[in-house]
């Protein structure tokens, strides 16, 4: 009978063959030799496995995360890039791996079910800590000072002719002026468009509000370009540290009501290893404290928009920072 780590690994491989049928290439099981700066290896002898979920932000985090963690002196074991969230968030769970990046939001929503909104980010990461701790025995590591959440952004152009800075600008625009593109996920989630709108007090299909006329839902990609273009819509729903957000210049609104809930990025580890290599908290704090939004939207950028393989922009961006040589 097969563990269920090699059933794990099996499902990855098939799922990575699939995915290069079509063009794209898991970055699975890659990255670079380092060491650190003062030559020390404080987790000498620590085998350790890292994974990600498959979206260009988790790859990146899980790269960086394996180079730091090797460079230590850890053997790691790089299983970054797994297709969906499930299939990262169960192997952590089944004991198969040992160091995930999660979002503060996404323990609380998706895999607590709880519907309360927490708008201040340390006090929610106190919450899902708790419940994961208690339940799983998963440690979330203090998080990092980016927030990878929902926002709506407009061109630079746009904002500076409607003068707005905030949602609340927004909210007092007349109609037609409010035009938003969102894509179909987030128009039908229980936190998403159309429950913000109320929050805002300019609900939706109300001649007074926003008009149904005045909502173009697309795909989540092409949101970002018809932001930028200002057609046909003035408001765009980004994500935050998004790469797309520098690239094309956006204004990302202030949510000054505290709507959307934060997604604080945040590691995650086995409470079991981290009882057995307690370093752990230093070196993944030290890569927590040097993430930022605007860093995460530079990263993520080298990749989706200039084409950079992960691995290599976590060793440089390693490097830059003196992390590792």
């Amino acid at each position: 009978m097969k563990s269920p780590l090699v059933k794990f690994l099996s499902a990855l491989v098939a799922t990575t063959a699939l995915l290069a049928g079509c063009g794209l290439v898991s970055s699975s099981g890659t990255f670079h030799d380092a060491r650190l700066p003062d030559g020390e290896r404080p987790l000498d002898g620590a085998k350790l496995v890292v994974t990600s979920k498959s979206f260009t932000e988790g790859i990146l985090l899980g790269k960086i995360t394996a180079t730091y963690l090797a460079a230590a002196g850890a053997h790691v074991t790089d299983l970054t890039g797994a297709p969906g969230s499930a299939s990262s968030r169960q192997a952590q769970l089944n004991g198969d791996a040992d160091v995930l990046w999660e979002y503060t939001g996404t323990g609380w929503v998706n895999y607590h079910n709880e519907t309360e909104t927490i708008s201040d980010p340390k006090q929610l990461w106190q919450r899902v800590h708790g419940i994961e701790k208690r339940d799983h025995d998963l440690e979330w590591l203090p998080p990092a000072n980016f927030n990878d959440t929902y926002a709506f952004g407009a061109s630079t152009p746009n904002a500076g002719r409607l003068q707005v800075k905030s949602l609340s600008d927004v909210a007092a625009l007349p109609v037609p002026d409010r035009t938003f593109c969102v894509d179909d996920e987030f128009f039908s989630r229980s936190d998403g468009f159309i429950p913000m709108l109320h929050k805002y007090g300019i609900p939706y299909n109300d001649p007074n509000g926003v008009p149904a006329g005045n909502v173009t839902r697309m795909d989540a990609g092409v949101v970002y370009t018809a932001t930028a273009k200002g057609a046909p819509c003035n408001f765009g729903m980004i994500y935050t540290t998004d790469g797309r957000v520098k690239n094309l210049n956006l204004v990302v609104l202030d949510d000054d009501k505290k709507f959307f809930l934060p997604y604080s990025g945040t590691a995650v580890v086995r409470g079991v290893v981290l009882d057995r290599y307690p370093q752990l908290r230093t070196l993944l704090g030290t890569i927590s404290e040097h993430l930022t939004d605007e860093l995460m939207q530079d990263l993520n950028g080298r990749v989706d928009i200039d084409g950079e393989d992960p691995a290599d922009v976590a060793y440089d961006w390693l490097k830059s920072e003196k992390l590792i040589e």
